[in-house]
Formats: C-alpha cells, structure tokens, sequence
C-alpha cells in the first residue's frame, strides 16, 4: 500500500514538473513552424545564390535601389509620428472608458470598430475620405473653404500625403493599444487612486505618479507591438499612396511580386526584423531602468 502511495506521489511530483512544459508545447510548435523556420528559410534566401554560394549582393541591391533611402526615412518618420500620437490617444480612451461616465460604454464599442477593419479596408475607407472627389473636400467646398478640391494625396503636397497616412494608421491601429492599456488600468487597485485623491492630488498628479508608472508593464507591451506594427505598416500606404511614399514593408512586396526577385524582399525582411528587435531591446532596457529607479 505504502508503494502505490509512493508511486502515486513520484507521478505527480512528475507531473507537476513537466505539466507547464507541457502546456507550452503547442504554442512552441506552432511559433517554431510558423515563425522560427520560415525566419531561417528568408534569412537563408537573403544571403544565398541559387547555387548555394554565400553572398552579400542581395545586400547590395537593396542599398543601392532609388527608393531605398526613401523607405527608410518615411518607415522611421511615420514610426516618430504615429506611435506616440497613438500611445496618448489610447491612454485618454482608457481613462475615459475606466472614469464610469455616461456613455462610456458606447464609447468603447465606437472606439473598437477599426479592429474589425482590415488594413487595406482601412485605407480604402480613408481613400473615399482624402480624395480629390473625397468627402473632405466636399465638406471644405460646401462650407465655402475651398474654391476647388486639394490634392491631398497627390506627390505635389509630400506634407498633406504623409499627414493623411498618419492620420488613417492612427485611426485604424489605435484601439488595440487601447484595448491593452485598459486591461492595464485594471489591474491598478482602486485604494491607490482613491488614497491618492483623498491627500489632494489632482487628475494629472494622479496619472503621473500613480497611474503611469503602474500602467509601464502595459505600456511597455503596447510600445513593442506598435513599433512592431509600425515597421510593416504597408497595405493602408498602398491604397493612399501606391509607391508615391515608399516604406520598407512594401519595397518587400513590390520586390518580391512585381520584381519577382525573393532574394532582395527577403533582404528588406531581414532588415526590417533587425529594426523592429533593436527596438525591442530598447523598450526593455528603458523601461527596466526606470523600474529599478522607481523601486529604489
């Protein structure tokens, strides 16, 4: 009796061991299949000949293509643009739904809607809006602000095409970090903000020295996957702007469809991983220092 007890016991002591890698298998797998070898199959491509020789003239290629600087800047510049543009918006929406006013739950359903919307939707709805026959300058000419409609997305006006572009991103990708910055609030205990509107601090007190640095885990996410997103940020540029405003993403595609040549897109899919995980590494060191500092 005394060894089924035992062995009973060892089994469990087992499971216990393995059941959390267990769980994880599936996801390993599925990261593994779907992300890690396909990531060594275009780093492969990037660096080899048909042949199988080793190469750096994909590289080359790349660096030396017309748009190539272009696409860097405007990745970079609609990056400074949207991603800080988007973390405040999100951070006034979240406040607003979590303050309990009326309405705020209507809000929350009206703010969610771009989740449901597809990237290229998104720029098709924008389209329809910044068009020359768009419904801005139908709205502008019928109040008398315009004589005739502006080009806004025309390659005459780089300002105005850039603007609509951050504009429609905003729009479209804002409610997700919304969506993680309200699970965020959340998780904030409500005797903290209680206790401190109780010693006399005001609204914006309050959301420096208590929301915000117990809401940098979530802010932390949300800047990851927004600068992630920002540097693939392609479909809503091609409906507004088609190759007029080259980004990195679709430098990739036109390489890899129209040029057909999968060496050079996969270069600019290494490149653009490159950046998006120095980035990573940024976020993480930052926000761990200022954690440190705050504890200390």
């Amino acid at each position: 009796m005394q060894a089924k007890v035992g062995g009973h016991k060892s089994v469990a002591r087992g499971l216990a061991a393995t059941g959390p890698y267990l769980l994880l298998l599936p996801s390993a797998l599925f990261l593994l299949v779907f992300f890690a070898w396909p990531m060594i199959q275009a780093l492969l491509v990037a660096f080899q000949t048909k042949e199988g020789q080793f190469t750096l003239e994909y590289f080359r290629r790349m660096t030396g293509d017309l748009a190539f600087r272009d696409a860097v800047r405007n990745t970079l510049l609609l990056l400074v643009a949207i991603v800080p543009v988007q973390i405040v918006l999100a951070l006034i929406m979240a406040l607003l739904t979590l303050a309990r006013l009326r309405g705020s739950t209507l809000f929350l359903y009206v703010w969610a809607i771009p989740l449901g919307i597809s990237d290229l939707a998104a720029g098709i709805v924008w389209l329809a809006i910044f068009t020359e026959r768009g419904y801005l300058n139908s709205w502008l000419s019928g109040l008398g602000f315009l004589a005739e409609p502006f080009s806004f997305l025309s390659y005459e006006n780089p300002l105005s095409l850039f603007l609509a572009v951050v504009v429609a991103e905003v729009w479209r990708a804002t409610a997700i970090v919304m969506v993680i910055l309200v699970a965020g609030l959340q998780m904030i205990p409500r005797d903290y903000l209680e206790a401190a509107e109780v010693f006399g601090a005001s609204l914006w007190q309050r959301v420096r020295h208590v929301i915000l640095p117990l809401l940098r885990p979530s802010l932390q996410v949300a800047l990851i996957l927004r600068t992630i997103f920002a540097f693939q940020v392609f479909a809503v540029i091609v409906a507004l702007a088609g190759k007029t405003m080259p980004v990195l993403a679709g430098e990739a595609y036109f390489w890899y469809g129209a040029y057909q040549n999968t060496n050079v897109a996969a270069a600019y899919a290494l490149l653009i991983l490159i950046l998006s995980i120095l980035n990573v590494i940024l976020y993480l060191r930052v926000v761990r220092v200022q954690q440190e500092e705050v504890t200390l």
